[in-house]
């Protein structure tokens, strides 16, 4: 691997940057929390899909291969994330008069569709947290001769005092334990607890509770935090690369994740945790509760009061991208409509490239456009500076199409395929094309209407002109005019 394809990752943990060096050479092994499936996605479902599909992409393109792991779940994550309340999928089962898989089912679709819609990559596995009951049933029973769990009452819980006396709990998000349990108040229901601040492994499940398996202790269900520990060592290993989320999973649910891990086998099973940043909006955080929650569907139809228009699913990753993932991101209406802009500017960028002729000489330097993103990437996936070298490389590609500077053949063929290649494969933003076999005919039927158009326009027959042009723009279009006569694109 050559050193400047070292990928360097924000290591929570430490607060610092480090040199990735995975556990073998050539593999990397990488977890990321998925979606708790019970309603339609939204923002903050697309952020950390996207972050860690850039990751996955370049990671590929470094030559790891990588067994990405995104796991569903679909049982356990109940109500405020809390041991107490009921099971957020089994609420909607019973509201909507569904089977609890019926409801998972539905919105699993209804995510994957938006992913899809968004460019991101299936995961290599992902597995669902009801399909791994096996699993979790052996981790606490692990936890359990170890010492650190207990039963009471048909449930178990993780014995968080006696975990911290051995090892530090809250090592991720730098928590003192005696401030937790100062800050923890008594819940209800929560009275088979030896301290506010354990956490349910395994949960007795009441007599009207939908979702329950046999095990040991109860029938019941596992808890939230449990499942993936379990599927991550059953995927990836006791000790693997990557362990991603968004933030506020920090705490609990990744503190739990690391208590446990410890607990059943003596260490850490992750080596770097990355976690994006939060979604705002106006300034705000995005929830149901403030009544400034979009999802991803009323964004490509543009049915929400907040929002002018509909925007598309690239426009909406280019969003995302446009932030570091660290940083908090911002929606307006305003920044998604700037978004768009800039974004129509690359997209116009290279069609105009796909279309420039080569001459003898360069007179703009293009060189290094992959070096520079490269380094930006490599620099804890800033994709920022990455977009931002994209803009410069436009600049010269506009002043080639202009006539103002030459490029020579080996220039001009290092930058197509520099700027498709980092625009496409890596960043994922594709610029919607009719596919399969009427494309050809499409794009000749586009440039008759237009090629009319310019004879119009040579006719001073300005009305038949306008009206392609407005009902080209109207169909989602882009029209400019040229020396040599038009270029359009979709």
């Amino acid at each position: 691997m050559e050193e400047q394809k070292t990928l360097s990752i924000y290591n929570t943990l430490t607060r610092a940057k480090e040199v990735f060096t995975p556990l073998h050479p050539s593999h990397v092994g990488m977890y990321v929390c998925g979606p708790t499936v019970y309603g339609d996605p939204h923002l903050g479902h697309a952020r950390p899909a996207i972050t860690f599909d850039i990751l996955f992409r370049y990671l590929r393109y470094l030559g790891y291969k990588v067994r990405y792991v995104r796991n569903i779940t679909d049982v356990g994550h109940l109500e405020q994330d809390a041991d107490s309340g009921e099971d957020k999928i089994a609420k909607k089962a019973r509201l909507e008069h569904l089977e609890p898989m019926e409801v998972v089912q539905y919105y699993l679709n209804r995510y994957r569709d938006a992913m899809q819609a968004l460019n991101v990559l299936p995961p290599s596995i992902e597995p669902h947290a009801s399909g791994h009951i096996i699993e979790q049933i052996a981790l606490i029973e692990q936890i359990l001769k170890k010492g650190y769990a207990y039963e009471s009452e048909g449930s178990v819980y993780f014995d968080v005092i006696k975990y911290n006396a051995a090892h530090p709990y809250g090592i991720l998000s730098n928590r003192n334990i005696d401030d937790m349990i100062h800050a923890t108040r008594e819940l209800e229901g929560q009275e088979a607890k030896r301290h506010p601040v354990d956490f349910a492994l395994w949960k007795k499940a009441e007599p009207e509770h939908i979702m329950r398996w046999p095990s040991p202790w109860s029938d019941g269900f596992p808890g939230w935090h449990c499942e993936c520990t379990a599927m991550g060592k059953k995927y990836l290993g006791e000790h693997f690369d990557i362990h991603g989320g968004g933030m506020d999973l920090v705490f609990p649910h990744h503190e739990c994740e690391i208590a446990q891990a410890v607990a059943s086998q003596g260490s850490d099973m992750v080596r770097y945790w990355m976690h994006n940043n939060m979604v705002t909006v106006n300034g705000q955080k995005m929830g149901k509760s403030l009544g400034n929650f979009i999802t991803l569907e009323q964004f490509f139809t543009g049915q929400h009061p907040m929002l002018t228009k509909a925007y598309s699913p690239m426009t909406i990753r280019f969003f995302i991208l446009q932030a570091h993932y660290r940083s908090t991101v911002d929606f307006s209406d305003e920044a998604l409509s700037a978004s768009e802009k800039g974004l129509e500017r690359l997209f116009e960028a290279g069609v105009r490239l796909c279309n420039l002729s080569a001459s003898e000489q360069s007179t703009v330097d293009v060189k290094g456009l992959q070096h520079r993103c490269d380094e930006a990437l490599c620099d804890d996936l800033n994709t920022p500076i990455a977009i931002a070298h994209l803009f410069e490389a436009c600049k010269a590609i506009n002043w080639v199409a202009d006539g103002k500077a030459t490029l020579s053949a080996d220039d001009l063929a290092e930058l197509q395929h520099t700027f498709q290649f980092i625009m496409d494969d890596i960043l994922g933003l594709q610029e919607k094309q009719v596919s399969g076999e009427n494309t050809d005919a499409y794009r000749k039927a586009v440039d008759l209407l237009l090629e009319i158009r310019l004879e119009a326009k040579q006719n001073k027959d300005w009305t038949t002109s306008d009206r392609i042009r407005n009902k080209l723009t109207a169909f989602g279009f882009t029209v400019k005019d040229t020396k040599e006569g038009y270029e359009w694109h979709l």
